[in-house]
Parts: C-alpha cells; structure tokens; sequence
C-alpha cells in the first residue's frame, strides 16, 4: 500500500522507480535495457550522454530517447533534473557531485567557470569577512605558542600535512593529527600544554574533531579552527573561529579557500617572527647544499683522499 505523501511532489528518484515500474513490461527489449540501466545508476545517468548511454546498454542513442520519454520524461535534460532534485536534502559526496553534475552538464568550459567562480566568492569574503578580522588573533595564538599541531582527517589530512610542511620551513615545531578512529588517541597523546591546535573540521560534528577538542580544552590548548560551519557545536569550542566556504552548500566541495586562510596564516606567522623563519629557510639551504649530486662528490673525493 503507497503511503501518502505530506511534503509535496514524491523525490525524483521515487518518480523514476515509480515510472519504471508502472511501464517496464510495455517496453520494447532494447528500451527495457536502457530504462533497467537508468533505475540501477541515477547518478551515473546525470552525466552521460545518450551515445554513452547507448553503449553502456547496447543500444542506440535513438533508443536511448525513446526509453526516457517512454518514461514519462521530455528528453535527457528532463531526466536529469528530476533526478538532481532526488539528492537536494542529502548530503553525501555523491549526492552533492550529482547536484553539480546536473548544474554543469557535460560541458567542461562550464564545469572550470563553476570552480573560478566559487574561488573568486571564496577570495572576496577572506578579503574582507569574519576570517580577516579574525585572522590577528589566530596570529597572537600561534606567535607565541611552543608548537603547533595541525587537525585533519579525510582529504583535509593532505592539506594539514602540507601547512605543517611549512610550518617547519619556517622553523616552527608542529605536529599532525591526521588519524581517523582509535589511531587518533595514538596522535592525541602527543598534545601538551603550551601548544596551539589548527583544526581543518568541516559539516557536521563527527568523533573525531570532537575528542581533539575535547583534549585541547582539558589540556588548555587554544583552538583555531576553520570551519564552513560556525553555528556547530566545534564551533563553540573554538578559540578563534575562521569561517572558511568550501564551495556552493549542496555542491562538490573546493578547497582552494582553506589553502588560501592557511597561506596567510603562514605569510603572517613569518612576518611576526621573521628571525626564526629566516634562520629556518638559511639552514634548509644549508642542508640542501649537502644533498645536491656535485657536492655530494666533491665530499666523497675529500674522504677517499684523506
């Protein structure tokens, strides 16, 4: 028995399974192949062409047509929309690529614009938003602490491993808390006081961001966290909070903005303490020097002639 629904229209993907049902058996073998491939794989459907789906089905692209309007849809375009609309409250990553799948189309020039676009947003609000005027205190923090450990898990883990990359180059100690699950209490284990926390946590609450939170406040560590979320729970815990977008909300997520807060945290750590960052870049040269394939011979020659 079919539930009534209160909400409005039934969800696209609820359309397409109902519209399947209702007509398979009148389909011909060949649009049957095509209307059976397009119930199994929504997502994968937001993106391919009728050729594409012509051959994953072993059809024609004239098949193709004819099995989505035999569905009920006016064409291809049609399909899609319908089905973007399916993931619109779910937040998954697949389900946020397949809205931006939908919005972009097959168009790559269109795909490129999306991320310029959403750099260039991400850009005007570091400029002159909360993350700038936040941005003298997370500097206090950081100047004066006695290390600075670096939270990330997940794809923030390689950004985090990169801003402590080079936070070392500019001769700062640092740790990495980049385990997901019980190998994050290993990590966590390393936190002592005198230590300033940089915690990439973005969405939702989850365990892990959590308990480096919770440890950071009992050891009296101040936390720097940078967020799409301010109104979370993360963030009440926070020392000082930068407000960082990641992207449209429902859309594939961008990094780039979090790359850019990072960098000027960076850029004004090395301003604020520019005798530790210079000394630290003379010793990588330093250091370099010695790895380098000419001086490495030039000091085997100097020991086999002494």
């Amino acid at each position: 028995m079919t539930k009534t629904r209160r909400n409005g229209p039934a969800p696209a993907r609820d359309i397409l399974t109902q519209r399947h049902a209702r007509c398979r058996d009148r389909l011909s073998p060949a649009c049957t192949r095509v209307a059976d491939y397009i119930a199994a794989n929504p997502i994968e459907t937001l993106t391919l062409s009728a050729l594409d789906l012509g051959r994953a089905t072993g059809t024609s692209d004239a098949t193709v047509v004819r099995a989505v309007q035999a569905l009920g849809f006016d064409g291809l375009h049609d399909l899609r929309s319908e089905l973007a609309s399916a993931y619109r409250e779910r937040s998954a990553p697949a389900d946020n690529l397949a809205r931006t799948w939908a919005e972009v189309g097959e168009d790559t020039e269109a795909a490129m614009d999306r991320v310029i676009a959403s750099l260039s947003d991400a850009l005007a609000a570091l400029r002159d938003g909360p993350v700038r005027r936040a941005m003298p205190d997370a500097l206090k923090i950081l100047h004066v602490a006695e290390r600075i450990a670096v939270f990330g898990v997940g794809p923030t883990a390689h950004i985090a491993a990169y801003f402590a990359a080079r936070l070392r180059r500019k001769g700062r100690r640092q740790l990495v808390l980049d385990q997901m699950g019980p190998a994050l209490a290993d990590q966590l284990l390393e936190l002592e006081r005198g230590d300033a926390l940089v915690m990439l946590a973005y969405g939702k609450p989850y365990p892990e961001a959590e308990a480096t939170i919770f440890e950071a406040r009992r050891l009296q560590i101040p936390v720097i966290l940078l967020t799409d979320a301010p109104d979370e729970k993360p963030a009440r815990s926070a020392t000082v909070v930068l407000p960082v977008p990641r992207g449209r909300s429902g859309h594939v997520a961008l990094h780039s903005a979090t790359v850019a807060c990072l960098e000027m945290l960076l850029l004004g750590l090395a301003t604020t303490d520019r005798e530790t960052a210079a000394t630290a870049l003379a010793e990588l040269e330093r250091l370099r020097e010695t790895t380098r394939p000419a001086r490495r011979a030039a000091r085997t020659e100097s020991d086999t002639e002494e």
